[in-house]
C-alpha cells in the first residue's frame, strides 16, 4: 500500500518576500498557522523571536545579493566598475581611461644656399642635401610641462602635395641668399613615454602581463629578444595588420618614382605574433597573447579545407584522419604565445583636460633623432642644419579629456554595439566619431546632417537647394585647456576623415566642418522667502544655473528651454519666485517678459567666440533655438556671466 501524504503536511510557502520586515511577518504568520500548539510567544524579547529575526535577516541578505548579482549582469543597470568594464570590452568597446591632447606642430630648419650659372643666369636655391630626416617620436615639452610626441617622420629633403614644405630666404649677403628656411607641419600628441621589460619563461596559453602605469593610451612597440615585432589587434583571431613603410627603392623599386606624392606605402602584414589590450578596473592595461604553443605550422595540425582530399601531387590526404578539437588551442590561430624571451614594451600614457595647451607654448625639444644622408657633405654644415631646428605650435592643442565615467562607458558601449562595425545611419557616424582612438585625437561635440546641393530642376539662376544623397556634413567641436568649447584643429579633422573611411558606405562622402559656439550670459531677479539669508539664496541659485549649463550636458543643435531653467531655480531653498530683470513698459505686463534673460556674449577681445547671435529673434514660446548653421550654446565664464539679485521677499511680494 502506498503512503499518502496528509494534506496538513503540505505547507503553503510564499516566494514574494524580498526584505527583512516581510520575511519576519511571513515567518510569524507561518508559525501561527502551522505550529499553534508548539510556539505562541511572539513577544519582541522572546527567544523564539530572536530566531525568527535571525532567519529574516539571512533571507534579506541573500535576497539583496541575488538581486544585486542579477542587476550587475545587465549593462544598463550595472554599477560596479569591474562589471561595466568587463561587459563593455566583451561588446568590443574599450573604455577610455585617459585621452591625450593632439595638435599640429610647425618644425623649422635652415639649409645653405647652392648656386648655379653666372652673370644674368646666376640663381640660388636651397641645398636640400642638408635637409634633415627627423624620426617619428621626437619628444617635445610645453611651457606648462606637458610632454608631446610627433606621430610620423619629418623629411625636409622633398615637398609634395600631401607633405608640403614652405621655403623662404633666411639670410642673404648683398641681396644674395646665403641660407634658406624650411618649414613643415607634423601631427603631435601628448603623453609620457615609458618602457618596461618582461622576462618570459615557458609558453603559457593566453599569457597576460600588466603595465605599471595607469592611463595607457597607446602601445608604441612590443619586441622580443630576436627582434620580432608583436602587433596589437582588435581580437586575437585577426591575423593581419596594416603597416606603413617608407617608400624607398629598397622597399619597392617600382613605386619609388612616386615617393614625392606617396612618401609611405601601406602594407598588409600577416603575423602570428599579436596581442590585444584589456583595460582593468584599476585603469591599468593588460596585454593578452594567444594560445599558440606549437612550433609546427598551423596547417600541419589544422588542415586547409581547400587542400583536404585533393589529388594534387604532394598534397597530403587527411580524409581518414581524426582531429583533436584541443588542437585549435595549440596552434597560432589565435596568436602565438611568447616563450623563453624578454618582451620590451614601449607605450604612451597620460592625458586630461590640462594637456590642452595654448598656441605658441610648445617650443622645447627634449629628445630627437636627426639624420642627414648623402656623400661629400660638409661636416660643419651638417652640424649647422641639426642645430638650427626649432619648433612651435601656431594653434592650441585640443581633445584632451579625463577618464570616462561609468555612465559614459555604458552609454558608449550600447551605442558602439548598436553600430555593429559599420556606419549606415547618421547615429552610426556620431558613434564612430566618439569612438575615435585616443592616439588620433578626440572631440567634445558632434552633429551630422545631410549635405545640400543646388536644385538642377530649378534653373541656372535659382538658388533653390535640395538634399544631396551622397554626402554628409559632420560638424565637430573640441575642448581647450580649460574645458571650454573650441574649434577642432586640422590634424584631428584629417584623422577623423581617415578613420571614418573604414566604416562609411562606399557611396557616402563625409565633410568635416566646424560648428559654431554661441556664448551666453544669464540674468534674473529673485523674490526670496521670509527668513532666508538672501545672499545664500543668490549663491545657491547661481550654482543651480551653473549646473544647468554644464558643458557636458549640452549638444550641438540643443535649444534652451527657459521653463526648464526656471523650474530648476524654483527648487532652490528660499526662492519664492523668479522675476524678469528687465523694466516693464506701460504697455506691457510682467507676464510679457521672460523671467530669465539670456544675452549673447560675443566679443573675442573678452575671450568669447566672436559669434554674434540674435537671441531675442531666436526665442519663440519661451524656447531659444540655436542657429540654422549647427551651433552649441555655452556659458563660458559662469563666474561673471550669471547676474542675479534679490528684489524683495514674499512678505511684500518683491519690490
Amino acid at each position: 500500500m502506498a503512503y499518502v501524504v496528509p494534506k496538513t503536511s503540505v505547507k503553503e510557502v510564499r516566494y514574494l518576500n524580498k526584505d527583512f520586515s516581510s520575511f519576519k511577518a511571513n515567518l510569524i504568520e507561518f508559525a501561527k498557522i502551522y505550529f499553534p500548539n508548539t510556539y505562541n510567544d511572539f513577544n519582541e524579547s522572546s527567544p523564539g523571536m530572536m530566531f525568527i529575526e535571525m532567519a529574516a535577516y539571512v533571507g534579506d541578505v541573500l535576497s539583496y545579493y541575488m538581486d544585486n548579482q542579477f542587476k550587475e549582469s545587465l549593462l544598463a543597470f550595472a554599477e560596479e566598475k569591474s562589471t561595466v568594464y568587463n561587459m563593455a570590452q566583451s561588446f568590443g568597446y574599450k573604455p577610455k581611461v585617459a585621452t591625450p591632447s593632439s595638435g599640429r606642430l610647425i618644425v623649422y630648419q635652415t639649409v645653405p644656399a647652392i648656386s648655379s650659372g653666372t652673370g644674368a643666369n646666376y640663381t640660388t636655391k636651397p641645398d636640400l642635401r642638408y635637409g634633415l630626416k627627423i624620426t617619428e617620436g621626437m619628444t617635445l615639452q610645453s611651457e606648462t610641462g606637458i610632454n608631446f610626441r610627433t606621430l610620423s617622420d619629418i623629411n625636409f629633403k622633398f615637398s609634395s602635395s600631401t607633405d608640403p614644405m614652405d621655403i623662404t630666404i633666411y639670410e642673404s649677403n648683398n641681396n644674395v641668399p646665403v641660407t634658406y628656411l624650411l618649414k613643415k607641419g607634423i601631427n603631435i600628441e601628448s603623453g609620457n613615454i615609458a618602457t618596461e621589460y618582461f622576462q618570459i619563461g615557458n609558453a603559457e596559453k593566453y599569457y597576460r602581463l600588466a603595465l605599471a602605469n595607469t592611463g595607457v593610451t597607446e602601445i608604441i612597440s612590443c619586441t622580443d629578444d630576436d627582434g620580432n615585432n608583436w602587433h596589437e589587434v582588435d581580437f586575437l583571431a585577426q591575423d593581419a595588420v596594416f603597416q606603413d613603410i617608407e617608400n624607398t627603392a629598397a622597399n619597392n623599386d617600382s613605386l619609388y618614382t612616386y615617393a614625392d606624392q606617396a612618401p609611405y606605402l601601406l602594407k598588409l602584414l600577416k603575423t602570428s605574433r599579436r596581442f590585444i589590450t584589456y583595460i582593468r578596473e584599476d585603469n591599468k592595461t593588460e596585454l593578452r597573447f594567444g594560445a599558440g604553443i606549437s612550433d609546427s605550422p598551423d596547417e600541419e595540425i589544422i588542415p586547409n579545407p581547400d587542400s583536404v582530399g585533393s589529388s594534387l601531387p604532394g598534397s597530403p590526404s587527411k580524409l581518414g584522419q581524426g582531429f583533436d578539437p584541443a588542437n585549435f588551442l595549440n596552434t597560432r590561430t589565435y596568436g602565438q604565445a611568447p616563450s623563453n624571451t624578454t618582451l620590451v614594451i614601449t607605450y604612451r600614457y597620460g592625458g586630461g583636460v590640462n594637456h590642452n595647451v595654448r598656441s605658441n607654448s610648445i617650443t622645447t625639444i627634449k629628445d630627437s633623432t636627426l639624420t642627414i644622408t648623402g656623400d661629400g657633405l660638409s661636416t660643419s654644415l651638417i652640424s649647422n642644419s641639426k642645430n638650427s631646428v626649432i619648433v612651435n605650435n601656431d594653434d592650441p592643442t585640443s581633445g584632451g579629456k579625463g577618464a570616462e565615467s561609468i555612465i559614459d562607458v555604458k552609454q558608449s558601449t550600447l551605442a558602439y554595439f548598436q553600430a555593429q562595425q559599420r556606419a549606415v545611419t547618421k547615429e552610426d557616424y556620431i558613434t564612430r566619431v566618439y569612438a575615435l582612438p585616443a592616439r588620433y585625437g578626440n572631440i567634445a561635440k558632434a552633429y551630422i546632417v545631410q549635405d545640400t546641393q543646388l536644385d538642377p530642376a530649378a534653373g541656372a539662376n535659382s538658388d533653390s537647394r535640395i538634399l544631396n544623397p551622397l554626402a554628409l556634413n559632420l560638424y565637430v567641436l573640441g575642448f581647450d585647456a580649460n574645458k571650454k568649447l573650441t574649434t577642432v584643429n586640422q590634424a584631428v579633422k584629417k584623422n577623423i576623415q581617415t578613420y571614418l573611411t573604414q566604416f562609411r558606405m562606399i557611396t557616402d562622402a563625409v565633410n568635416i566642418k566646424d560648428a559654431f559656439v554661441i556664448n551666453i550670459g544669464v540674468r534674473f531677479n529673485l523674490v526670496t522667502r521670509v527668513g532666508y539669508n538672501k545672499e545664500q539664496v543668490v549663491l545657491s541659485a547661481i550654482d543651480k544655473v551653473k549646473e544647468f549649463f554644464q558643458v557636458d550636458k549640452w549638444q550641438i543643435g540643443q535649444p534652451i528651454v527657459l521653463a526648464d531653467l526656471a523650474y530648476q531655480l524654483s527648487l532652490v531653498n528660499g526662492v519664492a519666485s523668479v522675476v524678469s530683470p528687465e523694466e516693464v513698459n506701460e504697455d506691457e505686463s510682467q507676464q510679457d517678459r521672460p523671467v530669465i534673460q539670456i544675452v549673447n556674449k560675443f566679443l573675442s577681445s573678452s575671450g568669447y567666440s566672436g559669434n554674434l547671435y540674435d537671441i531675442k529673434g531666436a526665442t519663440k514660446d519661451g524656447i531659444i533655438y540655436p542657429s540654422l548653421d549647427p551651433s552649441c550654446f555655452e556659458l563660458k565664464f559662469p563666474n561673471i556671466d550669471i547676474e542675479a539679485r534679490v528684489v524683495g521677499d514674499s512678505s511684500n511680494g518683491g519690490v
